[in-house]
């Protein structure tokens, strides 16, 4: 129910997320024409049908919050957590459902207040979603340094309380509730990324928070920790002393794990899918594992990458320039073995297959161009530009949000005990992938030639005016994507009432979620909870009937497919491997009598 709650919350906030962007790129692509409709729906903000350049930025700042914090964040791993962690590793329910279910209040809660602040006078936040100082930390400075960005400080520490929650249940519930022969060799990797994803969020979130209330302080209470050498309107400000670097410090020793507290989750998702689907083991299980171990450990040492433009020691700049390359490695070992599992694979084209497969394209595409942001001599000309906005909706925003779409597509029968429509699935993902690459691309190339991310209009500018054809084109596309998202909307609130009903394992999956029954009830197993005996990838093995055999079938019921690493760590082992030897030898008689 709480995965239900998080993620119809999180399809919500990304529909306005979505729209909110939909509204910044009619600005973009005709930035001189007018739109009564616009005036309509954003009153005094677009008077005359014309976004108001404040309210722009406005835009663009909640824009991000939404997509980053209430969608990726809360959206994706709030919804799998709770889904997938009791029903993956043979629990009853969470460690604590109470808290688990605070944890779900509180993130509704700090999102009616982020979406309060669009009725607030002075207007929602707009420093950016990264609300850089001094816009932040000055009440006065614009409009939306006002009120809206005091809604916005208290939605984030609310929305942080609820991922503090949420991350420690998830960790609890992993280390100590799981079925009898669970150990961590044979989780799903969806759960090591869910497990790994919240120690990430109990690491570092509390740093934002400290950020934050340090921000308050500035704000109301007349501190200077951010705040120095100001002049608003030819008055000297009070304020002396305070830095705002320390601020973009602590906000990106969240903000780059934050990265991957949004991509490990799709990850681990996308490798169990890509898996069923193949109907192949998953390439390198314990590869996999150690790099997302390697991602958790390195991701808080590359934050600076932020911050070259900042005039940081260039010796400190070379060694999270080196930190930042590094974790380029543990990344390519994923794709790397994401693509050895589809190669030669027996592959389904599941709606959920197709996102998988979206993911690893945007995974690879976004990627690579994070290699020259990387480096901290490109990064000098392209930061701020929109190179940098094309590389992370890439590598971060659309593989994720495929990763989360991934994950509906095939645990829907899990969770509503009905199918979703493949044939709107396919559209959905043709109209969503070709859409996103057709938005996201070509800013690449309007990075390289300088222009910059987080501007009202181009045509202020005679080198940029040349690429007002391409906004047209983006916001076209932007447009065309968006609609394609109303397939996606039918099909899954249409579906939880009237989609065909789904059988107990309809994808012939190993692991355990799929033992429970189609009705969901009270504890999720009738009965004693099944136990476990082998690894979650044992598809089409040699020598077995069926191409798939579940975690929950003991090696004594499959003789004439077991293999000698897979008695490693059994209880049973020995006696199994002497009835599997004598079979062998059986065998070995049998073929020389022929």
């Amino acid at each position: 129910m709480i995965a239900k709650q998080f993620l119809i919350t999180g399809i919500i906030m990304a529909v306005i997320g979505m729209l909110l962007s939909i509204v910044f790129r009619i600005q973009l692509g005709w930035p001189d024409q007018s739109f009564p409709l616009l005036e309509t729906f954003l009153g005094k903000w677009a008077e005359g049908g014309r976004i108001k350049p404040d309210f722009y930025l406005a835009l663009v700042t909640i824009h991000g919050t939404i997509m980053v914090f209430f969608v990726l964040t809360a959206g994706l791993s709030g919804t799998f957590s709770n889904l997938l962690i009791p029903l993956q590793i043979g629990a009853r329910d969470m460690a604590s459902p109470l808290v688990n279910m605070l944890s779900y209040w509180f993130f509704f809660l700090a999102s009616v207040i982020m979406l309060s602040s669009f009725f607030v006078e002075s207007g929602p936040a707009s420093a950016g979603w990264t609300i850089y100082p001094p816009l932040s930390a000055l009440p006065k400075a614009i409009s939306g340094s006002g009120t809206g960005m005091t809604l916005w400080l208290i939605s984030m520490v609310i929305f942080i309380a609820s991922s503090l929650m949420g991350s420690l249940n998830y960790i609890s519930t992993i280390l100590n509730m799981r079925t009898k022969g669970m150990d961590l060799w044979k989780m799903p990797l969806t759960i090591w990324a869910l497990f790994l994803t919240a120690v990430l969020g109990v690491l570092s979130f509390p740093v934002l928070v400290a950020g934050v209330v340090l921000l308050i302080f500035d704000r109301s209470a007349g501190t200077s920790f951010y705040l120095s050498d100001l002049v608003i309107q030819g008055q000297i400000m009070p304020q002396q002393g305070g830095s705002p670097i320390l601020f973009q410090h602590l906000f990106w020793f969240l903000g780059h794990p934050e990265v991957y507290i949004v991509i490990m989750p799709a990850m681990g998702i996308a490798s169990e899918v890509l898996s069923v689907n193949s109907r192949k083991p998953i390439f390198g299980y314990h590869a996999m594992v150690y790099s997302l171990i390697g991602i958790t450990v390195l991701s808080f040492i590359v934050w600076g990458h932020h911050m070259f433009v900042t005039g940081m020691n260039p010796f400190l700049g070379g060694v999270f320039m080196i930190t930042t390359l590094i974790i380029a490695v543990p990344s390519a070992v994923k794709t790397f073995n994401w693509l050895a599992t589809l190669w030669r694979g027996n592959i389904r084209f599941t709606p959920a297959m197709m996102f998988a497969i979206g993911l690893v394209s945007f995974f690879i595409s976004g990627g690579l161009t994070g290699i020259f942001l990387g480096n901290a001599s490109l990064d000098i000309n392209l930061h701020d530009t929109y190179f940098v906005v094309a590389h992370f909706h890439l590598v971060m925003g659309s593989a994720a949000i495929f990763g989360m779409l991934c994950g509906v597509y095939h645990w829907f029968p899990k969770m509503f005990g009905r199918m979703m429509d493949e044939k709107l699935g396919y559209l959905h993902f043709w109209l969503t992938f070709v859409g996103a690459y057709l938005v996201f691309f070509p800013m690449h190339f309007m990075g390289l030639d300088g222009v910059p991310r987080r501007y009202y209009a181009f045509t202020e500018f005679e080198f940029m005016k040349e690429w007002l054809t391409v906004n047209k084109f983006v916001s076209w596309a932007a447009i065309i994507a968006a609609l394609g998202q109303v397939a996606f909307l039918w099909n899954f609130f249409h579906s939880i009432f009237y989609g065909k009903k789904a059988t107990q394992n309809p994808w012939q999956a190993n692991t355990l979620e799929w033992t429970t029954p189609v009705e969901n009830l009270h504890g999720n197993w009738p009965g004693e909870i099944p136990s476990v005996y082998r690894w979650p990838y044992d598809y089409s093995k040699p020598g077995h009937d069926e191409d798939y055999i579940m975690q929950t079938t003991p090696f004594s019921e499959t003789m004439s497919s077991n293999l000698p690493h897979d008695f490693e760590g059994n209880p049973e082992a020995e006696k199994i491997q002497v009835e599997w030897q004598k079979m062998q030898e059986a065998n070995r008689k049998t073929e020389a009598d022929i």
